[in-house]
């Protein structure tokens, strides 16, 4: 590998040069010393790539060789996210807030106000309110980053036994680097990136979880080189190893790794089954060592991060584009103020210069009019107020301590709360239309329980009243009595008495049928005391099973290559085991051989119901018809279901069934194909037993929760790197999947073509129900130029199901299908992506993005979902059993997937109103405002003399009317939480964007500009020939200004009231305490006790009181008042009289029934009527069958091997992995009928139907 170094912005450049070692450390030095965290990849969350680090092809790293690895300045294992330290901080602060384009202009502004010539302002009027925006801001910020800080430091300081000059010493994570050799205990996190040596394990095995990458909570078995399990835990072997590694350079693939061990004088080959990985957490194995291949940054969980964007809102972006217009809307102003000063220098002003005492006249009309214009910039300038990004935050604050303190949204189980990380997404929350969720530990709870079985046609599982009736199973439903059993699992839960009266009967066929269970599987028990088993499950399902045999009395207690032993009501049983016959997607069940102790060979089998029940035999036909009607019942449920069957086996035939094994095990030429013959022929003639019906238990409410979701007109896609089967059934448990649906595409081509077609089909069946074929490719061409408009898929009436393969999705996001799919997809109700990478699951996002310019939601709990998370819009964590990456990475973060409804319908959607009705009122009342110094202009001569007096103009968005519109765009509520809830329809609103757009923008001005057009005229038409009381002129300037002011705090004040829906204390108070302040001020700015301390500043002593006391004045005021807002209350009265909206409806039928409270829509539970029956309920890849039989996973190792071949013989035990599946279950649940009628008529309810309810 070329050594050298590349100072990279894009791609690493090699640079080979001698010095380039000494070259690194000083700019290592260098970053450290001047920039510490911003020379690094957008991958650590930094918002520069400026990274000094080497250009690497392969990767070479020498174990106990610290100088030599070195060499290559690899990353070491510190991870920084924070941006600044104490010195950078304000430098680089200040340097991204003037990025934001009002700030810098208002920084202009300032610089312009410090120019005599054409300041008709003080610098305070700007100065002040810009250094309290900078302040928040920068406080803001630097408590971020804060947290980052201490986040960072927490993990940095974790400690790690380091092997380092041939002793183990305590060492922070921060000071790992690549080539240490590091010591795991167990239940320890993995600290880096480790190449397995050797584990406290029999063959190096170990056991790890591996939910912080891949959110699954199933161990899985990494194994050591057998050169490097004989190192054992011997210290002294383990400093002396000098073993180099020449591998992959650092990527983001979690199940791929590819590299060579050179050690003395030979090379071994490494896959990703020898590798643990940081994140990874050890379990079940005493203790293990690795060596370090990638550290910190360029470990593989953190080449999984992402890229961090920066997320912004559709309201921002729009606002931005809103500052560009009314800042051209200044400049306008500015040149036609300008054109008139200049004009009327040359027509009428040019009179006045002889009585001007200038000693030069160096001043001319065009001069004049264009220090004029720079004049009008800085008065009009409170158009774009720099208030209004100081409210802004200030809301969006407030919005997340709201999240935060939801006590609805806490799971008090696990005692988390709702958490809103970041504080500039709360407005999107009410704009969602596309969902991405991940399903295991977001949908699911990833537990499977023992829930029904049906046992020689008689089922099992459901409890009766003491009239016969089936009733409902409830926490409160009292529990077997499993006390005859000492070993029992106290957590496993049944409520069938009936089943334990069966086995304390000793009825054959029960006890066969948990026999079964106790012996055909690949669990391994630990029992950590005496009597304490704990079973470690290739899949939780099948632990479940192993769990239900143990409470019915058949414990499961041992196992070695040979034997396994049961204690069966309470007498140890050891059974011979001979040969499992091991899963695969292909076969689609297991089975074993045992013998018995009575000298009977038996084979006992499991598997899908379809697969096992066409291997009976023929004398079962009764019982299968029996069977089937209950595994249909529970298949309804939504439970997964398994078929169980045995065989007793003649001995002269098994040994001529084992000859043809032992041959087919030897062949070098289609083994497996072979094996798998055999497998079927020994199969065959089976007898039923009965079957068995797991639940994998939904989180509580998900089926409600998508169904109301669906009913706000959200679209929820899960993206699942489960089988194709097991994603299907969680869609049919939660009721996302229906019998009732038209059709349900399933797109698994393996060839682009076969997906074109795939997608082409079902588009077809979509756009012509009927059935009716396309004629020619125009039709083809005006119909998908017609499916691709929006209105067309609200036109579709009949409901469609799009399931689409990781391996199909990966053609499909091509560029040449991609809008095909975006277009089928937005077609069909529910799609559900399987076996997809979590890069697929982030292209999937980016795609609808994209195409379909919508907001979109990701959520997740697992590693895998962290891409997808930093992708979308929104990315939401659930903090459950997975780890927490996916929270680190997240927007928003709780504990169940129930409360997003809550997030988006109450939370986000109330910030989507209150910001919106925030930006109206803002714009407006600035428009009122500030347009009077244009009118005015025309009067005074286009002199740039401002109307009010200084002190108002840097008052009035600060102090005067600030609290109010904070107030109104904190608490402020349209409708009630529980009518939000009630009717999801009112969260359509957002999702079209009618609250804030660019024409309610035109219309808020033009109100504005309205406003201060009467503002202006009506006190200037008045005081025209007015008289005070006692006769004398009472139109001077400053008795204008005043009259004009308060009339303006008044009007503001009331419309404010007005576009308030929920009166708070908060509101009465800033309110009506915002006039009062206002007075006190405005009388305290005039009297004469201000004026003896600063004259200059405030030389008008009297003008409030002499202005006030007038009835005239009070007069003019009132009138000015009415005119401006008896228009807007007449427009808004016979809108909603008219022309109302669902809003309307749903206040008014809160108002009419507030007295009585609030009444909840009761949601009744239904049985999902599935015909359905799930699949093999067990490893998505192939079982543990093999490693089990080659007794490298016992704890005792022995010399002895079994007797007859293994299952496939052609694996070895490094090919294993864990992998979890999980199994949909949960009567699923759906709004009333009534309620969804609603809905689906695009929930036009009127006043009177919502009265009569």
């Amino acid at each position: 590998m070329t050594q050298g170094f590349a100072l990279t912005f894009d791609k690493p450049q090699i640079v080979s040069c001698p010095w380039a070692a000494e070259a690194v450390r000083f700019c290592n030095l260098f970053k450290n010393m001047i920039w510490p965290s911003g020379w690094r990849s957008l991958t650590a969350h930094n918002c520069w790539d400026m990274s000094v680090r080497p250009a690497e092809e392969e990767r070479h790293v020498r174990a106990n060789d610290r100088d030599y690895n070195e060499r290559f300045s690899y990353a070491d294992n510190c991870i920084k996210t924070a941006k600044y330290n104490v010195f950078t901080f304000l430098p680089i602060n200040l340097f991204e807030q003037f990025q934001r384009f009002a700030n810098a202009y208002f920084l202009v502004l300032l610089i312009l106000q410090l120019i005599p010539e054409i300041s008709s302002l003080s610098w305070f009027t700007t100065i002040v309110p810009l250094v309290l925006v900078l302040a928040i801001t920068a406080v803001k910020d630097a408590t971020d980053d804060y947290f980052r800080h201490k986040s960072d430091q927490q993990v940095n300081t974790r400690q790690s036994q380091v092997l380092i000059k041939g002793k183990l010493q305590i060492e922070k994570w921060m000071n790992v680097r690549v080539g240490d050799i590091i010591k795991l205990e167990n239940n320890q996190f993995v600290a880096a990136d480790l190449l397995l040596l050797s584990s406290s394990e029999p063959y190096g095995l170990c056991y790890i979880e591996t939910a912080e990458l891949d959110g699954e909570t199933n161990l899985k078995v990494r194994q050591a080189l057998t050169v490097t399990s004989d190192l054992g835990d011997d210290v002294a072997r383990l400093a002396d190893f000098n073993g180099e590694v020449i591998c992959e350079p650092p990527n983001n693939k979690l199940d791929k790794f590819t590299g060579t061990l050179y050690w003395e004088d030979n090379k071994y080959p490494l896959d990703n089954e020898k590798m643990l990985l940081r994140g990874c957490v050890l379990r079940n194995t005493e203790w293990c060592f690795g060596l370090v291949i990638f550290a910190g940054l360029q470990t593989k969980l953190m080449q999984n991060c992402g890229r961090t964007k920066f997320k912004r809102t559709s309201i921002d972006k729009l606002m931005n584009t809103l500052v560009l217009w009314i800042f051209g809307f200044l400049i306008c102003m500015g040149i036609i103020l300008a054109i008139g000063n200049t004009i009327w220098e040359q027509s009428v002003g040019s009179n006045f210069w002889a009585y001007l005492q200038w000693k030069q006249l160096t001043i001319n009309a065009i001069l004049s009019g264009f220090l004029t214009f720079w004049s009008y910039v800085i008065i009009l300038n409170t158009v774009v107020p720099i208030s209004l990004y100081v409210s802004v935050e200030v809301l969006r604050l407030g919005h997340s301590y709201f999240i935060n303190w939801d006590r609805r949204m806490y799971y008090s189980p696990k005692d988390t709360p709702a958490e809103a990380r970041t504080t500039t997404l709360n407005e999107e929350l009410g704009q969602v239309e596309f969902i991405f969720s991940d399903k295991t530990g977001t949908l699911t709870q990833n537990i499977m329980v023992f829930n029904k079985c049906s046992i020689n046609g008689k089922t099992y599982g459901d409890v009766y009243d003491e009239f016969g009736h089936k009733v409902d199973i409830t926490e409160k439903t009292p529990c077997v009595d499993f006390s005859f059993n000492p070993l029992m699992d106290r957590k496993f839960r049944f409520h069938d008495s009936s089943l334990v009266e069966a086995i304390k009967l000793e009825e054959p066929l029960v006890q066969e049928f948990f026999r079964l269970l106790a012996l055909c599987h690949t669990v391994m028990p630990e029992e950590r005391n005496e009597g304490e088993l704990v079973y470690q499950a290739q899949s939780p399902d099948e632990g479940a099973l192993v769990t239900a045999a143990r409470n019915f009395g058949f414990v499961f207690r041992s196992r070695t290559p040979e034997t396994i032993t049961l204690y069966e009501m309470g007498q140890a049983v050891t059974y011979q085991l001979i040969a499992i016959l091991d899963f695969n997607n292909i076969r689609k069940r297991m089975s074993v051989i045992v013998r018995n102790p009575k000298g009977q060979l038996k084979l006992y089998s499991k598997g899908a119901d379809t697969i096992v029940f066409d291997r009976l035999d023929p004398s079962n036909e009764e019982l299968v018809f029996t069977t089937s009607e209950h595994l249909n019942e529970f298949a309804g449920e939504g439970l997964r279901t398994l078929a169980l069957a045995y065989k007793d086996l003649d001995e002269d035939v098994f040994d001529e069934w084992m000859k043809k094994l032992l041959f087919a095990s030897t062949t070098l030429d289609n083994r497996e194909e072979k094996l798998g013959a055999l497998y079927e022929e020994i199969e065959q003639g089976m007898m039923l037993l009965g079957a068995t019906a797991i639940e994998d238990k939904l989180q509580e409410g998900v089926p409600e929760t998508i169904a109301c979701l669906t009913l706000a007109n959200i679209k929820i896609w899960v993206l699942t790197g489960d089988k194709l089967e097991t994603a299907m059934n969680i869609g049919y448990s939660c009721n996302m999947l229906r019998d009732d649906m038209d059709e349900v595409f399933i797109i698994s081509g393996h060839t682009m073509l076969e997906v074109q077609q795939e997608l082409r089909t079902a588009k077809e069946r979509i756009m012509v129900p009927s059935g009716e074929k396309f004629s020619s490719g125009l039709d083809m061409e005006k119909t998908e130029l017609y499916s691709s408009d929006s209105v067309f898929e609200e036109t579709i009436i009949a409901e469609y199901a799009l399931i689409i393969n990781g391996h199909s999705l990966a053609h499909a996001l091509e560029a040449d299908l991609e809008l095909i799919l975006v277009d089928v997809a937005c077609l069909c109700k529910t799609v559900i992506c399987c076996r997809v990478t979590p890069l697929q699951k982030a292209l999937v996002v980016e795609l609808i993005k994209r195409h379909k310019q919508a907001v979109t939601l990701a959520i997740g709990d697992g590693a895998n979902d962290v891409s997808m998370i930093n992708t979308a819009h929104i990315g939401v964590g659930i903090s459950g059993q997975e780890g927490m990456q996916a929270v680190l990475a997240s927007d928003y973060s709780f504990a169940q997937f129930r409360y997003l409804q809550r997030l988006l319908l109450v939370h986000g959607r109330w910030s989507y109103h209150r910001m919106c009705n925030f930006l109206c009122y803002f714009f407006y009342k600035n428009f009122a405002f500030t347009l009077v110094h244009f009118w005015y202009g025309f009067l005074c001569g286009f002199s740039a003399q401002t109307v009010y007096d200084q002190w108002f103009i840097t008052l009035f968005n600060i102090v005067y009317t600030s609290l109010p519109v904070l107030a109104m765009g904190l608490f402020d509520q349209d409708v009630n939480e529980q009518y939000s809830l009630r009717y999801p329809n009112l969260y359509r609103p957002g999702q079209l964007n009618q609250l804030f757009n660019k024409r309610k923008f035109f219309t808020c001005t033009l109100q504005g500009v309205c406003t201060s057009f009467i503002l202006f005229f009506i006190p200037y038409g008045a005081f025209m020939t007015a008289v005070r009381d006692d006769g004398a002129h009472i139109s001077d300037q400053q008795a204008f200004a005043v009259t004009i002011a308060t009339s303006l705090v008044i009007v503001v004040s009331i419309q404010m009231g007005l576009d308030t829906n929920y009166w708070t204390a908060v509101n009465h108070f800033f309110i009506w305490g915002s006039l009062a302040v206002y007075f006190a001020i405005l009388f305290a700015l005039h009297s004469d006790g201000i004026f003896t301390i600063f004259p200059n500043q405030f030389p008008y002593i009297g003008t409030a009181r002499n202005s006030l006391n007038q009835k005239i004045v009070w007069l003019v005021i009132l009138l000015t008042t009415v005119v401006c807002l008896m228009p807007m209350v007449a427009v808004r009265f016979i809108r909603t009289d008219l022309y109302s909206t669902h809003t309307d409806k749903v206040r008014l039928l809160q108002q009419a029934t507030r007295r009585q409270g609030p009444q909840e829509k009761n949601l009744r539970r239904v049985r999902r009527t599935s015909s359905r029956r799930s699949a093999y309920a067990f490893a998505h890849q192939q079982g543990y069958g093999e490693l089990i039989t080659s007794g490298k996973n016992m704890k005792v190792p022995t010399s002895s091997t079994s007797t007859y071949p293994l299952s496939s013989p052609s694996r070895g035990p490094a090919d294993t992995n864990l992998v979890k599946n999980t199994s949909n279950a949960e009567e699923t649940t759906s709004i009333t009928s009534r309620f969804r009628r609603e809905s689906d008529q695009n929930q036009e309810v009127t006043v009177e139907d919502l009265e009569a309810r």
